[in-house]
């Protein structure tokens, strides 16, 4: 078990080679292993919720509790960088309107903390007749969501905002950008540290329980009833838990009795990459016209914040939680999704699909004909296989997605004490935040802080 800042060496430097303001490291205290409130998780919904908690409750300890090393280095440390403005989600939804006010929040939060970021805007082009109806409906769609300066824009627009694209209509958003993701949830977890809040790394929670009883002349059991045992026998106590899983989040939850499902399984994305000298084919992020039949975006065009350009992703299932390659494979991960009757309805309904995605990830010919219906100047010698990602995707039993946000606590004195994050849907680092409001919200609620 280890106490850090945002590690003393890497994470660190990292920010410092970011050259920005907020690089100091400084040493966390413990007090002697007891606070009133847990997070479990170091990603970017449980670092942000931290700081929203700690930032309204500056009376109260608090402590983040992260299996690796390094805060933020899974879904959030392997994602697109989208700052994505809210224009898929169905109005009304509370995705829709975590994601609009997320946009916001960060942009304002990135301006005031000097995290750098670029609004390079987005463009979804339609490339067949067929698709501009579903463009149009997601022009209304985001206009009833509240998305700044939407508009419909024709073949000509198209080619003087992205010369090289070609398309007969797209939805052009302006107030789509790109950052770091991983800065940004490093930064939430500096506000966390000097407001007080310790963190502690190398912490992988096994078990959590209602302590039996209080130590020989301690009050700690009665003050703090609830134990925090890490897979390497250490022990934090604390009144009240939060759980932000990521990947686990199912597994966390089951460890304090509550249920199977939503059930979390991993599906990988690989990205291929522009080589810098064709850089200049692409300006902003493009999109496809999503097809509402399949759970993801489609194959899209995104700058980053190093300069480089990703294309993708496919979508295929991981056989690993957290494996980045195609050939990280762990038994229980693997057995865990192939025997679940959700995933394999989700396998049967989406077959065809399915096996589409696995080809054009073997095959990067096969992925680069999908990008040249946008950029017809792109060639399989253009590109470079680059990184992958793996998002948790929370499926139910009959083989459906869970698309909005799942709460679970359990039954019983811990279940009374416990608030499990089963499920924070993409685009969760947009509207990291917005959601860490709606938790605080919720923790307040529950356990009258």
């Amino acid at each position: 078990m280890m106490i850090r800042t945002f590690g003393t060496g890497s994470v660190c430097a990292l920010l410092l080679s970011q050259g920005s303001k907020y690089a100091t490291c400084r040493a966390a205290h413990l007090h002697n292993g007891s606070f009133d409130v847990a997070i479990v998780g170091g990603g970017i919904v449980g670092l942000a919720s931290a700081r929203e908690l700690i930032l309204r409750h500056p009376n109260l300890t608090f402590t983040l509790l992260e299996k690796e090393n390094e805060l933020a280095l899974h879904q959030t440390g392997h994602n697109s960088g989208v700052i994505h403005s809210g224009i898929y989600y169905t109005p009304g939804s509370l995705k829709a309107k975590l994601c609009v006010r997320g946009a916001m929040l960060t942009y304002q939060y990135c301006q005031k903390k000097g995290v750098p970021y670029k609004k390079c805007g987005k463009l979804i082009v339609a490339v067949e007749r067929e698709e501009i109806p579903r463009l149009k409906a997601l022009y209304e769609r985001g206009q009833v969501n509240n998305v700044p300066d939407l508009r419909l824009i024709d073949a000509k627009a198209i080619r003087e905002k992205e010369p090289y694209c070609r398309g007969i209509m797209a939805l052009d958003s302006p107030n789509t950008g790109i950052v770091d993701w991983r800065i940004v949830a490093l930064t939430y977890g500096k506000d966390f540290q000097e407001a007080g809040g310790t963190v502690i790394t190398d912490f992988e929670a096994s078990d959590i329980k209602v302590a039996a009883e209080s130590p020989a002349g301690s009050a700690e059991g009665l003050k703090y009833p609830i134990i925090i045992k890490s897979s390497q026998g250490k022990e934090v106590r604390c009144r009240f838990v939060l759980t932000c899983g990521g990947l686990y989040s199912d597994r966390l939850s089951e460890i304090s009795g509550c249920g199977s499902e939503p059930r979390i399984v991993p599906f990988r994305g690989d990205y291929l990459v522009l080589k810098p000298e064709k850089n200049y084919l692409v300006k902003g992020n493009i999109y496809p016209v999503p097809n509402p039949r399949f759970p993801f975006l489609g194959f899209h065009f995104t700058p980053r914040m190093d300069g480089s350009i990703w294309l993708g992703p496919n979508a295929v299932l991981a056989f690993k939680r957290e494996g980045y390659s195609l050939f990280d494979f762990d038994t229980q991960d693997f057995v865990n999704a192939i025997s679940y009757r959700g995933l394999q309805r989700l396998v049967m309904k989406n077959i065809v699909y399915g096996m589409g995605e696995i080809y054009r990830g073997v095959f990067t010919s096969a992925q680069v004909k999908n990008l040249q219906k946008f950029i017809p100047e792109l060639s399989t010698s253009d590109v470079l296989r680059g990184p992958s990602g793996v998002r948790a995707l929370a499926l139910d039993a009959e083989g459906n997605l869970v698309d909005d946000f799942v709460f679970d606590g359990g039954k019983g004195e811990l279940g009374s004490r416990i608030l499990h994050i089963r499920n924070a849907p993409s685009p969760a680092a947009s509207s990291s935040m917005a959601i860490a409001e709606m938790i605080a919200d919720e923790l307040e609620k529950r356990f009258q802080l």
